[in-house]
């Protein structure tokens, strides 16, 4: 059974399961749901607590079988963590999960924890005894635009909340521009609030003068902020992307294979084949599917030939060449190929807006 990391503190209340398992990529909700289940142990009696690290293909599996079947010496109930940082336990390890779900001891609860797990590792035998014979809690990033509710739930559980209206909400999208794709940043942030000023209403002037700019961004990102036509925020992250010593190879590659994907798709779709057969020739999915559904259906290839043509002498100006007309700095031309890829996307949705050369 599978739940999200909001739903876990009614499972624990409701009595412990004997076997719990954590995975995703966001550090610090992993870390809470996995505080949140020894916590419950803790106080159920769970008073000896093992913990085993599978550090790689030749790890010894005998003595994770062997501590459960083990009578503790000191306590009636025994706590036992697995943790798989590789996300692959490898076969050995695979075979070892399945015989130790098919014989969960009494008074055992066991804690496994792993990464953001690929589609191969979920459809694997091993998750799969791990999911049938638990509660597993899956842990997936927190987007931009869920960020503001999420900080929001956080400022009020320790009693400051914002103000209401219009000032609130504003306070609440300068915390999420400020924190964005770092979450335990976030929770430092949110704990510095807390620290500086008593319980009761935070004004934007004190979030402000608070909270540091210590955003992290990824190319991957970058590229849905583009095609969704988020101007302001596509401008911010290049400028993180460029503090942060990102190669400005990589956001053009990122960018260029947009322009590229956007291109083949819609020649497919003039073609005669249906959009979502198109979009998975192409090899599109997850947020961008959507994206790519609103943008494809009212673009012309002739608004994408200029945009492959500045592509190519983008990819020119990061690699050290000049181009009449264009910037001489890299990152200025990445800045110029956005926009022009947003005015693109944006042009289905607002048909007057000319490409500008």
């Amino acid at each position: 059974m599978q739940i999200r990391p909001d739903a876990l503190p009614a499972q624990l209340a409701k009595g412990l399961k004997p076997l719990y398992t954590v995975y995703g990529d966001e550090p610090l909700l992993a870390q809470e749901a996995c505080d949140a289940i020894r916590a419950a142990a803790r106080a159920q009696g769970y008073g000896e607590r093992k913990v085993f690290t599978v550090s790689g293909a030749y790890f010894d599996w005998g003595p994770v079988l062997g501590a459960a079947q083990a009578l503790s010496l000191f306590a009636e109930r025994q706590f036992i963590e697995i943790r798989i940082p590789s996300g692959k336990p490898g076969k050995e390890g695979s075979e070892a999960l399945q015989r130790y779900c098919e014989a969960l001891p009494e008074d055992v609860v066991t804690l496994v924890s792993l990464p953001r797990l690929d589609k191969t590792q979920m459809n694997g035998a091993w998750f799969g005894a791990l999911d049938a014979h638990g509660l597993t809690v899956r842990v997936d990033p927190v987007e931009r635009r869920a960020l503001p509710q999420w900080i929001a739930q956080r400022l009020a559980a320790q009693g400051q909340p914002v103000a209401e209206g219009e000032e609130g909400q504003r306070a609440l999208a300068f915390f999420a521009d400020r924190v964005e794709g770092n979450l335990l940043a976030a929770h430092q942030e949110l704990q510095k609030l807390a620290l500086l000023h008593p319980q009761g209403p935070l004004s934007f002037e004190q979030i402000e003068q608070a909270v540091l700019n210590v955003a992290r961004y990824d190319v991957f990102k970058l590229s849905e902020a583009v095609l969704a036509g988020q101007l302001t925020r596509v401008l911010r992250m290049l400028d993180g992307l460029r503090a942060e010593g990102e190669a400005a190879v990589l956001v053009h590659w990122t960018l260029a294979e947009d322009v590229r994907t956007l291109k083949r798709v819609r020649e497919a779709v003039e073609a005669g084949k249906p959009l979502p057969m198109a979009l998975r020739e192409g090899r599109i999915w997850g947020a961008k599917e959507k994206l790519f559904e609103r943008i494809v259906p009212g673009l012309r290839l002739a608004q994408l030939t200029p945009l492959v043509e500045a592509a190519q002498v983008c990819d020119g100006i990061v690699k050290g060449l000049r181009h009449p007309g264009w910037p001489l700095e890299p990152w200025d031309a990445l800045q110029r190929l956005a926009l022009m890829l947003i005015e693109v996307a944006a042009a289905p949705r607002a048909p007057k807006l000319a490409l500008r050369p």
